[in-house]
């Protein structure tokens, strides 16, 4: 049973991450701010909540893994809501998004 939950917590964390080496790459290539904000969150609240789960299963039913788990809610909720008040301040600020057609129109200049 050990062996069995070892390799599932690898797993976990492998995929962690994977999807957090994703989204550093994306980070990198997407065009625009939003875009930029969405990848990182998406990424950011899966990467880390695997992650987080993946180290709880190796600490095994104890205090540590309680408190991983208080840590994994806190990024599940936090990161989503920080996201937005990231997103809302930057569009009161006049930062407009990339759009399809004005990527059609800054090429034919």
């Amino acid at each position: 049973m050990s062996l069995v939950i070892d390799a599932l917590s690898w797993l976990l964390l492998v995929a962690g991450s994977a999807f957090c080496i994703t989204g550093a790459v994306g980070l990198l290539r997407m065009p625009d701010f939003y875009t930029r904000v969405h990848a990182a969150s998406v990424v950011d609240t899966l990467g880390a909540g695997l992650i987080v789960l993946g180290l709880a299963l190796q600490a095994g039913l104890t205090l540590v893994s309680v408190k991983l788990l208080f840590i994994g809610g806190l990024l599940f909720f936090a990161s989503p809501t920080a996201t937005h008040a990231l997103v809302r301040a930057a569009l009161g600020r006049g930062v407009q998004p990339l759009l399809s057609d004005q990527e059609g129109e800054s090429s034919k200049h």
